[in-house]
Formats: C-alpha cells, structure tokens, sequence
C-alpha cells in the first residue's frame, strides 16, 4: 500500500506540501479533508479562482449553520491558510473580512477526586493502567504517551523526555516511583516482541524527519521502539512499508470509557480529564504554578491558570450561608 491517494492532483499537491514539512500524518489527513470540503462547498471551484471572501463564506457556514466548536473553525481556518499561502503562493489577510468566529466557551475543566481517580486505575489493566498512570502521574497528553520510545525514559533520573510536544516543543516531566518497576517488566515484553521482529526481517520504525535517511540503522535500534507498539504490524500510509507503529489513541481512549462506567463515575471524564486532575491535585499540594507550567507544556501561564478557578470553587474555598440554619435536616 502506497502513500493515501487523493483523486484530486491540487490535493496530492496539498500532501506533497505538507510531507515536506514533515507534519504529522494526522495533520495530512485533516487539511487535504478541509481543502476538498472548501472546494466541494463552492461547487468544485478551484481555490486559485477564489480568496478571503470565498474563505470567510466557508468558515462563516461551519459557525453559523453547521454550529461547529471555535476549535473546528480555527482548524479549518489553518488548513485554508496553509493551502494558499504554501501551496498556492496566494496568502491570506491575516484579518479575513466579514469572518464570523465561532464561540469558544468558557467551561472549566473536569477534574476527579483522588478517590475517583483511585478507582478508574482499579477498573483498567496492562497497557491500559500504564498509559492512564503516566496521564495522572506526569500530566501526559494521551497522544504524547502514545508515542514515546525507550529512549524517553530515564528511569534513574525518574523523568520522562516527552519530544515534539504541542507547539513542537521538548519538555521533560516527572516519573513516578510507582511506575518504574512496571515500566521495566513491559519493556521486557516489548523488546521480546522487537526481537521477534527483527528475526522475520522487520523491527524498522518510523523515525521522525529525515533521521532514517541520515542514520539507516537506526529504525531497528532498540532506543528508538515505542514504549508501547501495537499489537500487530501495519502498512506506513507514506511508504507501504510493513512495521509496528505505537498503539492507536482509540484503544485507550475505549478501556478508559468503560472504566470510569465501571467505576461508577458520573462525571463527564476522559483520558484528557487525567490530565486535568494531575495540574489540579498538584495545586491542591501546594505546587508553584510555574512548576505547574512546565510540567504540563503551557506557553502562557494564564492557561494554567484554569485550575486556580477549579481550586477556588471548591467546597472547602466557600462557606455556605446555609451552614448552620438547618439543625435538624
């Protein structure tokens, strides 16, 4: 299997521009999607006929009619910009005319109790209780864990090096005691696996950038395998290579569904709120904010700040009026 196909040439020459850049294949996937659906929503016009006012109609129908969330439009709006500025050469007015921006709301964060967390751990098992571990106990994204190597972790500085984060910025972050032993009893797993691999003419992962080209070797070294591959070797949408990627988000994503249902948590909670809860538990410690910070990946504080708002709503941050008044409920 080679490389997706896109029927279109304009959007195998929106891939090629974007595998040039070395985005992710994620990445690919959703601008060549948002360029066609800008193309079939003015009847198949091509884009170098039209501009901002072909653009600001598109993105005003996704917030107007179909009421997608701001982060819909502004990734429609990024796809767009990318398009004509890298491909086309026609960039865009940062300020489009007539632009409706979709409302972002303003919610706070969903946070579990420790009890809460405590209890969906307990409902999970394998690589699914070691990739929800490291969400609360480093305050991973879900897509970041997925895709760490052996080399990230650094079991005697009890760190993890988490690599081309969001922003595509390198972070490290803390590894708790707890997980050390059970990282080194997987990982006997996982290298058992990679030998295995290796012996049926496989074991090459994918690197990032152009590594593979300046280090050929390096696909197979152990370092670089992913601290938790899939079950099964699959075909690379780039190259048609057959090789073991990390585990897909949806797995984990689905064992975390059902443990906060088995849990009997009826908060709204995902792999993200993990997350949440690891920034909003360390406030809770007493945790300076900027330590905050950087453990979670932030560029601005004030996005940190979020969870000083879940702090101080609290029921222990304000006294009911109603305490005291019923002596006998």
């Amino acid at each position: 299997m080679a490389a997706p196909f896109y029927a279109s040439p304009f959007l195998q020459q929106i891939a090629r521009a974007i595998r040039v850049r070395h985005y992710s294949i994620r990445t690919e996937e959703a601008y060549v999607s948002w360029a066609k659906r800008f193309i079939l929503f003015h009847n198949k016009k091509h884009p170098a006929d039209m501009g901002e006012q072909e653009v600001a109609g598109f993105l005003n129908h996704l917030a107007v009619e179909r009421n997608v969330a701001a982060n819909t439009q502004n990734q429609a709006l990024n796809a767009l910009v990318f398009m004509y500025k890298e491909v086309l050469g026609k960039p865009l007015n940062p300020e489009i005319q007539g632009l409706v921006r979709a409302k972002r709301p303003k919610r706070l964060p969903v946070v579990l109790s420790r009890d809460e967390v405590a209890g969906l751990i307990s409902q999970l098992s394998g690589t699914s209780w070691l990739v929800a571990c490291l969400l609360y106990g480093s305050g991973l994204r879900l897509i970041e864990a997925v895709r760490l190597r052996v080399m990230d972790l650094e079991f005697d500085r009890k760190a993890i090096l988490v690599r081309n984060g969001k922003g595509a910025k390198d972070r490290v972050v803390t590894l708790a005691d707890e997980l050390i032993q059970p990282l080194q009893r997987h990982l006997q797993n996982v290298k058992t696996t990679h030998e295995r691999d290796l012996e049926a003419g496989f074991g090459c992962v994918h690197l990032p950038h152009a590594l593979s080209r300046k280090y050929p070797n390096a696909c197979r070294e152990w370092g670089w395998q992913y601290v938790f591959p899939a079950s099964r070797r699959g075909i690379d949408p780039r190259n048609g290579m057959e090789r073991r990627h990390h585990i897909d988000v949806s797995v984990i994503q689905k064992a975390v569904k059902v443990a906060v249902r088995r849990a009997g948590i009826h908060k709204k909670a995902s792999c993200h709120t993990l997350r949440h809860s690891f920034a909003t538990h360390l406030l809770e410690r007493g945790m300076d904010i900027r330590t905050v910070q950087e453990q979670l990946g932030h560029k601005d504080v004030r996005t940190t700040q979020i969870y000083t708002h879940v702090l101080n709503r609290g029921g222990l941050a304000v006294r009911s009026p109603l305490s005291g008044l019923l002596t006998n409920p």
